[in-house]
């Protein structure tokens, strides 16, 4: 939390802005429950700028509504009560604080890259929110438009201090551990504690350190926080969608806080993009030029498209290995024989599977530990895979057993491969500790579909034939081939 020096630095800073008096009034309001539809009009009333920015707002596509608004007790009945008075603090806090550069002297501050960010924040906050048809829309607007006025109240109290910091980094969540590093406190918590100084909501303020911790446990309904705390990512690469990093922080932030994927962040980036026009109009702000936003985002989702494809071929492919050896799992293995089998057969190509057992294995683990034993079983594999051919298969059977596939391939052609194979295993020569030399041999059972005729009719005939040989080899010494032979 912050400490009483910072905090004290900000309860006395004089640069800080000051809210106006409506906005005085319409925080208050915010913090009433029992806030009325004519006592909102009155405070608002007052301002005619803000009235004008509320019946444009109750009037724009993003409210949907099918009555037009012509003065602001009809703004109410349309937005809501509530809706109204987040509404009119997103426009006074916009335009007392978040649009005014505290430092525009300060070389590494760049106000306007600060102000199109904030307000790409809010915009993504609420498409979120219609995306997860949630009912808050406007307090994540106002959440996630306010989320980083911390780095403001840094600069406003400690302009040159605080310009180095912030130049050191382009990276929001390390501009985070720098804060802390050096002041005790990030931007989060200053920003929240300034907030609270305001008597702004305890929700929206406390949304300002929640968004920036860690992803919290995954509920059935989404929260504030959480969609805030997404936001932040989406704005990043809404902004500049052809940096590959901005893409995966983004992804990896949804996925942790909202269990969203690619495709639905696609939909949001979509409502984003259908709100991107009245939100720059009411905000006085251009995020994307208009001859540019379309390009920009039509590029922005066939890259996030082509990412998630990405994403979802190597989140398969993990599944289907083993978490130890990098070796295909049992499930990818008998999917795999299931699969060349029918094609062996329909064909009537022929097929080789071999299973392999490292010999005496336990002894290794007993002798010398598991963890020698599991860099030991790497090695083999890693030796395997020397030996055999792209469209081969290999995968940890179980144990310290592996099961090869050799699709289009006869038993006599096999010969060579498992030769070699067998003799790469017993040339390993693992190290243990530097000088301990662990050496280890392999027992083969082999079983062959060949061309044209076929001795299996099911994989798990031919599973149970290389078993057969593999006990065989075993029985006969260790460290030997056995092919099966249907006599």
């Amino acid at each position: 939390m912050l400490d009483d020096k910072l905090k004290s630095r900000l309860n006395y800073c004089t640069t800080l802005p000051s809210l106006p008096a409506v906005a005085i009034k319409i925080i208050e309001l915010a913090n009433n429950p029992d806030a009325d539809i004519g006592e909102a009009c009155q405070y608002i009333s007052l301002d005619p700028v803000l009235s004008a920015k509320l019946l444009k707002t109750a009037n724009a596509p993003l409210y949907k509504s099918r009555r037009v608004a012509t003065n602001i007790r009809q703004a109410v009945s349309i937005l809501g009560t509530h809706s109204v008075i987040v509404i009119a603090l997103s426009f006074t806090l916009a335009n007392s604080v978040m649009k005014k550069s505290p430092t525009s002297n300060l070389p590494a501050f760049d106000h306007d890259i600060f102000w199109r960010r904030s307000v790409a924040s809010a915009l993504a906050s609420r498409a979120l929110g219609e995306k997860l048809n949630l009912g808050f829309l406007d307090d994540l607007f106002l959440a996630g438009l306010v989320q980083e006025i911390g780095i403001l109240a840094f600069l406003t109290m400690m302009p040159e201090e605080y310009d180095h910091i912030y130049s050191s980094t382009t990276d929001h969540d390390q501009l985070l551990q720098i804060e802390r590093q050096t002041f005790g406190a990030g931007h989060d918590e200053l920003g929240c504690v300034l907030l609270q100084k305001w008597h702004i909501p305890d929700y929206i303020a406390l949304a300002c350190i929640a968004s920036h911790s860690q992803p919290e446990p995954k509920s059935l309904d989404p929260t504030l926080q959480a969609c805030v705390a997404v936001s932040r990512y989406l704005a990043d690469y809404f902004l500049d969608p052809q940096d590959p990093q901005k893409m995966s922080a983004m992804t990896e932030a949804a996925r942790n806080w909202l269990d969203l994927d690619g495709t639905a962040l696609i939909d949001v980036i979509q409502l984003m993009e259908a709100g991107l026009k009245p939100i720059e109009d009411l905000f006085d702000i251009k995020i994307h030029h208009s001859s540019e936003a379309t390009a920009i985002m039509a590029e922005a989702k066939e890259l996030l498209m082509i990412y998630s494809l990405s994403r979802a071929k190597e989140l398969e492919e993990k599944s289907q290995r083993d978490g130890l050896t990098g070796a295909h799992n049992r499930i990818y293995f008998d999917e795999t024989l299931r699969r060349e089998f029918h094609l062996s057969a329909q064909y009537k190509l022929p097929l080789t599977i071999a299973i392999i057992d490292l010999d005496h294995f336990k002894q290794v683990n007993d002798t010398h530990g598991h963890l020698a034993g599991d860099s030991l079983l790497v090695t083999v594999v890693s030796t395997i895979y020397e030996q055999i051919r792209q469209d081969d298969t290999l995968s940890r059977y179980g144990g310290e057993e592996f099961a090869l596939i050799l699709p289009g391939t006869t038993l006599a052609a096999s010969r060579n491969l498992i030769s070699r194979l067998k003799d790469a295993i017993a040339a390993i020569n693992y190290k243990v500790d530097g000088h301990y030399s662990i050496r280890i041999t392999a027992s083969i059972g082999v079983a062959s579909n060949e061309q044209g005729v076929a001795h299996f009719n099911e994989p798990l005939d031919m599973i149970k034939a290389a078993d057969s040989a593999l006990y065989a080899a075993k029985h006969a010494g260790r460290n030997q081939i056995i092919e099966w032979q249907p006599q």
